[in-house]
């Protein structure tokens, strides 16, 4: 699969990293590492500071596509909007697991865990909630539920974790993430906002081997692109993109 925009209005890939240890904090490393992503990225150029705790080198956001990098205390995140192809957003990510070992001393013994996830979200102006019901079904267990007189869905948000190996170190998440809220259900007033489905591919504890960050990277992208392409397109975005055309 080259791109998944066709199944969404938008959609994006993010890397993250959770550290045991804390992430180097002085000034020249921090900078080094943003320099080095931005030679090999020039439109990298809006570096943002939050709260003192998180850094942020990204790419413009009036486009329809842009790069980003954070840095906190223990956790560096990396994301793609709307990457072209899917090899670049691998691309992309694969260089900030090659740069941040270098520059910020970064080791597969001090690795929490690494997690690689593919958004997918749906701009929608109604109960959101009612509409992933209805293009995806209910439990039969809750089906009884929605023929209560006068009821109305206020959250229903489907997820599930699921095992990829036999020691549970290898996981799948996959979520629906709804935003209407109890106030603008009670005034039926929607704004549009975007329904996500969020596909995560988790590895934890040590990472294996000399080349841990990148053989367990390749396994998590090649992973989530497969259970995306086998099942997340069939079973959600698409009955989904269908629910919201014949509204």
């Amino acid at each position: 699969m080259d791109s998944y925009g066709g199944y969404c209005d938008d959609y994006y890939t993010n890397l993250t990293i959770d550290t045991s240890l804390s992430l180097p904090s002085n000034r020249e490393t921090l900078l080094s590492f943003f320099e080095r992503l931005q030679k090999a990225y020039p439109r990298m150029k809006n570096l943002y500071v939050r709260e003192r705790i998180e850094l942020t080198l990204e790419e413009d956001r009036d486009g329809h596509a842009y790069r980003w990098c954070s840095l906190e205390a223990r956790r560096i995140t990396a994301g793609f909007l709307n990457p072209e192809s899917m090899d670049d957003a691998f691309t992309y990510h694969r260089m900030v697991l090659q740069t941040a070992p270098f520059h910020l001393s970064l080791s597969h013994v001090d690795c929490e865990a690494i997690d690689f996830l593919m958004g997918f979200d749906f701009q929608y102006r109604g109960n959101h909630n009612q509409l992933v019901a209805d293009a995806l079904g209910t439990p039969s267990a809750f089906e009884p539920f929605r023929d209560i007189p006068n009821s109305q869905l206020m959250r229903f948000e489907p997820s599930l974790v699921f095992s990829l190996d036999s020691e549970c170190r290898l996981q799948c998440r996959v979520k629906i993430g709804t935003r209407t809220t109890d106030e603008q259900i009670r005034l039926k007033e929607y704004p549009t906002e975007n329904v996500s489905v969020y596909l995560t591919v988790r590895h934890y504890g040590c990472l294996p081997g000399k080349d841990g960050f990148e053989q367990t990277y390749d396994l998590l992208a090649q992973t989530a692109q497969k259970v995306a392409d086998q099942y997340v397109i069939p079973s959600i975005l698409q009955p989904l993109a269908k629910a919201i055309s014949l509204r």
